[in-house]
């Protein structure tokens, strides 16, 4: 193929290429990134075909120098990714929770207030937890809390050696809950209230029941760490949930497929905040809660520490707009 044909055949493309460069260079538009690679490759092969056919130095210069500056942003854009995950668990995941406050209080209402409601009822009320809790659900939980068993928060078959096996059920566990909260959100919101209010119900009647028959100081110790990030995951992912649902039923003047779209943005980023604190929540639950050589007033301290922390993240964390990118 002659020079002349092989320019006037790739000449726009190598304009919109240009064009796409100078733009990324400049930080203006950084929209068409994941089409880059893309179009770099077509430019290499270009060179290539350029360089093998003896083209003139000058086109084959020109293409050379396009395809540096090309190296140089590819590479400087995927360089980012470790940046822009690191910008979203400092910054942009705590300013996230507190922009959708409204959702969240509702969800924390519903969670927590079914959970210490039900929790007072039947540490007064003892026999009321068989109408909440399987009979065999209940004897399954006093053997994983008492206090001669030599085990904590776990089947008796477990053994401590094997808490890399416990990390991996809390994960699928724990995630499992929170998408089935979330999700169910798309029933007009109704679906994650129910799980809300029904986890929050069972949570509360078992921690009644074993604070009132005196495994109290063996329960306690042992969720008050991994609980700060697991139990405000579940509600971060009721609240991504509710505001799907109100998407549903208060679209305002936006069509409803629309409103849902845009809820869905948000909703989705904070789902994946949620998976970074059940993350922790498992690793700490695995390897941390159910230590037995541990003190339990070693375990309130540090329990009361991580559930201060979780709250001056959420609330603090990228209020500086000046957070990293």
């Amino acid at each position: 193929m002659k020079q002349s044909l092989f320019e006037s055949r790739h000449k726009a493309e190598w304009e919109r290429f240009a064009l796409a460069l100078e733009r990324l260079e400049r930080g203006k538009d950084t929209s068409q990134v994941s089409a880059f690679p893309k179009a770099y490759r077509r430019l290499c092969q270009h060179l290539a075909l350029a360089q093998e056919r003896g083209y003139s130095s000058f086109l084959i210069d020109s293409l050379q120098q396009q395809v540096l500056r090309g190296h140089q942003q590819l590479y400087r854009h995927r360089s980012r990714l470790g940046a822009n995950l690191l910008s979203f668990i400092l910054a942009d995941f705590p300013r996230l929770v507190r922009a959708e406050w409204p959702f969240v209080l509702v969800a924390a209402l519903l969670f927590f207030g079914s959970l210490i409601g039900v929790g007072v009822l039947v540490y007064g009320f003892p026999e009321l937890v068989y109408n909440l809790i399987p009979a065999e659900q209940v004897r399954e939980m006093q053997g994983m809390y008492d206090p001669v068993a030599g085990h904590l928060g776990r089947p008796a078959e477990r053994a401590a050696s094997e808490d890399w096996v416990m990390f991996g059920y809390y994960v699928m566990h724990n995630i499992g809950i929170a998408f089935q909260t979330f999700a169910s959100g798309l029933l007009m919101g109704i679906g994650s209230a129910f799980f809300l209010f029904y986890n929050g119900l069972v949570i509360g009647a078992v921690a009644g029941h074993l604070t009132e028959i005196g495994f109290g100081q063996t329960f306690w110790p042992f969720v008050i760490g991994h609980g700060a990030f697991e139990l405000t995951a579940i509600t971060l992912a009721g609240a991504a949930g509710l505001e799907l649902g109100w998407a549903l039923i208060a679209p305002r003047r936006l069509p409803r497929a629309e409103a849902l779209k845009r809820a869905a943005r948000k909703s989705v980023l904070l789902v994946c905040g949620v998976m970074v604190f059940l993350l922790i929540a498992a690793f700490i639950e695995a390897y941390w809660s159910s230590k037995t050589s541990v003190a339990p007033l070693t375990k309130y301290l540090v329990g009361a520490g991580l559930w201060l922390m979780v709250a001056t993240y959420l609330l603090f964390a990228g209020r500086n707009r000046h957070a990293p990118e």
